[in-house]
């Protein structure tokens, strides 16, 4: 009998099925500042319900700008003033709140952004960043080298979905 409750007792444990990984939640909300993670004062008051000023800027194929080596905005590497476009590039478009695609947290802007009577010779990426938190680097976006001479300049926001938007957090 004792054999048999123990056997009993064995068949009805319960399964565990836990599975470790980032909150899909978590990864949206950190791009709406929800979460401040860590002490000291490296953490920013988030108090406002007012977005960032996000602004897009255009490099030289010739710079040397990289996910890992790009941690704010600096002129080095800038094309230069031309037409419509001035150092530090233009404002971003931020209708956009970042989106849950099932498990990856996305960003997009919302409008296009364009500069006119535009010369510039051998530039292939933009740099997204945040002029309202020291200019911080957010994304860089390379498009191939192009070379426009007195003319128009269009970065146009990819379509919004996980596998296409401008960020994407899995």
């Amino acid at each position: 009998m004792r054999a048999l409750r123990k056997y009993i007792a064995f068949i009805f444990e319960p399964i565990y099925v836990n599975t470790a990984g980032v909150c899909n939640n978590f990864k949206w909300e950190i791009m709406n500042g929800i979460h401040a993670l860590g002490p000291g004062t490296a953490v920013p008051a988030r108090t406002v319900s007012v977005a960032d000023v996000v602004k897009v800027a255009l490099f030289l194929a010739s710079g040397s700008l990289s996910p890992s080596a790009t941690a704010a905005y600096a002129v080095t590497s800038e094309v230069g003033n031309s037409g419509s476009y001035a150092a530090g590039g233009s404002t971003v478009t931020m209708a956009n709140q970042p989106t849950l695609f099932t498990n990856t947290g996305t960003w997009n802007p919302s409008a296009s952004n364009s500069w006119t009577s535009f010369t510039a010779a051998a530039f292939d990426t933009a740099l997204f960043y945040n002029s309202s938190q020291s200019n911080k680097a957010i994304v860089l976006a390379n498009f191939g080298s192009q070379t426009i001479n007195n003319g128009t300049f269009t970065i146009t926001p990819p379509t919004s979905g996980a596998a296409t938007s401008l960020i994407q957090l899995t």
